[in-house]
């Protein structure tokens, strides 16, 4: 009889990334927190770590419908947007406090993200993407239209928080550096809520649909309710972004509904690597550099940021931080 085979131990050179990818998953939150700690000390603008900051979590949350979930929107603006325009509305029309404001914000985002995942999730492939597109530019018409609640064109004005009061602190939110880490506070419960979600049943339940649909209704999975779940999450954490941005602007733009909003969310997430967990934040950090530098040079950056995610999307396609993964950490 033969010997049973035992497995040979891996190499030094080959346990030293194995434990770094352990390390990076594990700890996947507590860095991704650390790293964002220290991200206003290293941008030229406490203003621009403040737009990473609130563009990752938006990009975060649609990861969790694109990247893990394999369901490309085209209408996640709708979201951001309904976060902040509730947001704003609370406060500048009816003296909502700050956090009851974020929280019909969240909610209402949520809410809209449930109607249109239950009519979009109902459609497969390119007929989703078109429905999201759709539903989403209804929505921003609906903005539009809807002038004496969201000032139209002009959009949202006259609403401000001056100050923060959290657990007995009183914090001067106009200060920047202030604002980054209240706003900070926020982004650190969306990725532990992200993190929380990947690691449940549910976790395996959307990750399974990517990769194969039928296998995974064979399998007993609800898929059609998984979806609508995992959309209306998904949304949710968009419309918190939302909030994070009114609270920090204090004004809401039009476009921030608008389907070009949309692209530049799939743009940042497929920048930074889809279906990475940190990725979204690497894409929003590079898309605003990139629009930071190259809008000092011409008013057409569109065009240069364009020409570079086309090259990124043929020699990069798990983006920065999927390719560092793929390729440093094995």
């Amino acid at each position: 009889m033969n010997a049973p085979s035992v497995a040979a131990p891996l190499p030094a050179e080959a346990r030293k990334p194995a434990r770094l990818k352990a390390m990076l998953t594990t700890y996947r939150v507590p860095l991704s927190i650390l790293a964002l700690c220290i991200l206003p000390w290293l941008l030229p603008s406490k203003a621009l770590a403040v737009n990473v900051l609130i563009y990752g979590v938006v990009c975060v949350g649609y990861n969790l419908l694109f990247g893990y979930t394999g369901l490309l929107s085209f209408g996640h603006a709708a979201f951001f947007g309904a976060g902040a325009y509730i947001t704003g509305i609370a406060i500048g029309q009816f003296g909502v406090p700050w956090y009851l404001a974020v929280l019909m914000g969240v909610a209402g985002g949520a809410v809209l993200a449930f109607i249109i995942g239950g009519m979009s999730t109902r459609t497969r492939g390119i007929y989703f993407s078109m429905v999201t597109l759709a539903l989403a530019q209804l929505v921003y018409y609906v903005a539009l239209q809807a002038s004496s609640w969201t000032g139209g064109e002009n959009g949202l004005r006259g609403f401000t928080v001056n100050r923060f009061n959290l657990f007995g602190l009183d914090i001067n939110f106009l200060d920047p550096v202030n604002k980054y880490y209240v706003l900070m506070v926020f982004a650190a419960l969306a990725l532990w809520l992200v993190s929380r979600i990947l690691n449940s049943p549910f976790g395996a339940a959307i990750e399974a649909i990517r990769e194969n649909e039928r296998r995974a209704r064979t399998c007993g999975y609800d898929v059609e309710r998984t979806k609508l779940l995992a959309f209306t999450l998904s949304g949710t954490i968009c419309a918190l972004g939302g909030t994070m941005s009114a609270l920090h602007l204090a004004f809401v733009p039009l476009e921030s509904m608008h389907y070009l909003t949309s692209g530049m969310i799939v743009m940042m997430t497929l920048l930074g690597g889809a279906s990475s967990f940190f990725g979204p934040f690497i894409g929003a950090l590079v898309f605003l550099l990139m629009e930071d530098v190259f809008s000092l040079w011409t008013s057409h950056w569109q065009i240069i940021v364009g020409s570079i995610f086309v090259l990124f999307v043929l020699f990069l396609p798990k983006g920065i931080w999927g390719t560092f993964l793929s390729r440093v950490v094995r």
